[in-house]
């Protein structure tokens, strides 16, 4: 029997998705396959590699994707990181369970390095919390 799959969509599979791959790779894996997509692809936002590199997890491997909607119409939860991805994904069929769990984007954070770093880091760990949970509680 196969793993229940979790897709985790943002913008531009830049940032926020690409983090919750990772995470979700680290602490789902075994239990779920794991995916990131986006409404566009950005490409991978070499802060995100940073502040997940910090987490000691490497997401270098990971791609920044559009969503793939065969993969969309397979898996099993659906889960959205910001309102733009929310509000247009593609429609799911009955059968996937659509979360949204919305994040401030840090890509768009502003001021000094520390304080990007910061917003980075703040995403990232809330991120991780909200994964523990999922796996935790499986919403």
């Amino acid at each position: 029997m196969s793993k229940p799959i979790v897709y985790f969509l943002c913008t531009g599979n830049s940032c926020r998705s690409q983090i919750a791959e990772g995470f979700g790779r680290k602490y789902l894996d075994g239990h779920y396959e794991v995916y990131s997509a986006g409404i566009e692809a950005h490409g991978m936002n070499p802060k995100a590699v940073s502040i997940m590199e910090e987490s000691g997890i490497d997401i270098t491997g990971q791609e920044s994707s559009v969503i793939d909607r065969e993969l969309l119409d397979r898996s099993d939860y659906v889960i959205t990181l910001c309102g733009d991805a929310d509000d247009n994904c593609p429609v799911t069929p009955p059968h996937v369970m659509r979360m949204h769990w919305g994040f401030e984007d840090p890509a768009k954070a502003s001021g000094t390095d520390e304080e990007i770093h910061a917003v980075f880091k703040n995403v990232r760990d809330a991120i991780e919390e909200r994964i523990l949970t999922f796996k935790e509680n499986g919403r």
